[in-house]
């Protein structure tokens, strides 16, 4: 390769909980460079998280995340004259990345008083199992199971 790859960033762990995970859901859910305020909308939603379920607020995120997570995507590759969408794994930081940025833009879609409200209610909707970004993280899933036939054009 000409160029050399650029070095990894060093995400630092947030304030309250200490958890990098954490910056890096805040830094998606940031706008605008806004991060304070991205912050008090995480740590509002982990309170309301937290006192709705009695569990531990963290843990519930955690869990809503990897039940929105996909494990593979379909990706369109152009074979001849026709496009099929071929099912491909997803590497482990493009998954995380995936679920956070769901689960933030169906937040934001939801209809409550505050952004902390809506990404509360999504969070616990993701922990039970069900709600729109689960939803979708299955949508994904059946269409890679329903293309599973041209996995054989795998790039």
């Amino acid at each position: 390769m000409r160029k050399a790859k650029p070095k990894k960033r060093i995400i630092l762990p947030d304030p309250k909980f200490g958890d990098v995970l954490v910056t890096k859901f805040v830094n998606n859910l940031m706008i605008k460079g806004k991060k304070n305020l991205a912050y008090q909308v995480f740590y509002e939603a982990m309170e309301i998280v937290g006192s709705k379920t009695g569990e531990d607020a963290v843990e519930v995120w955690k869990k809503a995340l990897a039940n929105v997570t996909p494990a593979v995507e379909v990706r369109s590759r152009r074979i001849g004259g026709a496009t099929f969408q071929i099912p491909s794994e997803i590497r482990p930081g493009r998954k995380m990345s995936i679920g956070m940025k769901n689960l933030i833009r169906v937040a934001r879609k939801r209809h409550e008083k505050s952004m902390g409200q809506k990404l509360a209610n999504e969070i616990m909707a993701a922990y039970k199992e069900e709600g729109t970004a689960f939803k979708k993280k299955e949508d994904t899933h059946r269409m890679a199971e329903a293309n599973k036939a041209f996995s054989h054009f795998r790039f």
